[in-house]
């Protein structure tokens, strides 16, 4: 659990990210960032990095796939696609309308959302509903941990190379 920034991120139960996404986002936008973060367990950095083009396409329906770009990942290893399953896909339909331009996220100065300021909206909607120990990684150890733990939805080999962790044995 971590406690000022210390130790591991705490993996969210079933009811305490219903808890968060039910009371403690209180937007559409963040709803939709911790959504992703989850569903992709992708790192805060490379949703806030993420660009529209990325999740949608021209016409500003969701893509099949979410492109996390070489350039935005940890250690800049290889560019990652992952499938876009239908929770989320019901989450960013409607976003489309106030997705950003080029960034899904946008900053209030240009730019993207930066990383810091997820990981405050994320520490007010805990500290609003009562969860201790979570951080932004938190969505990302929660999603790997269901993963692998039901091999039927996502066998080990499937969450090693989504994950990016390196070469898939």
């Amino acid at each position: 659990m971590k406690i000022d920034g210390h130790g591991r991120a705490k993996i969210l139960t079933q009811a305490e990210i219903q808890l968060l996404f039910d009371e403690g986002f209180v937007t559409e936008r963040n709803r939709v960032l911790f959504s992703v973060a989850l569903f992709a367990a992708a790192r805060i950095n490379e949703v806030c990095t993420l660009l529209t083009q990325d999740l949608y396409d021209r016409r500003g329906q969701v893509c099949p796939h979410l492109l996390i770009r070489k350039k935005n990942s940890k250690g800049q290893l290889a560019t990652r696609t992952i499938p876009i399953i239908e929770a989320l896909r019901r989450q960013l339909t409607p976003y489309s309308q106030q997705a950003g331009d080029p960034y899904l996220f946008p900053g209030r100065f240009g730019g993207h959302l930066h990383p810091d300021s997820a990981a405050r909206i994320l520490r007010k909607a805990c500290q609003q509903v009562g969860i201790e120990g979570a951080s932004t990684h938190s969505f990302r150890r929660t999603a790997l941990t269901h993963w692998t733990l039901d091999k039927r939805r996502c066998p080990c080999w499937k969450s090693r190379a989504k994950k990016g962790s390196g070469e898939v044995n």
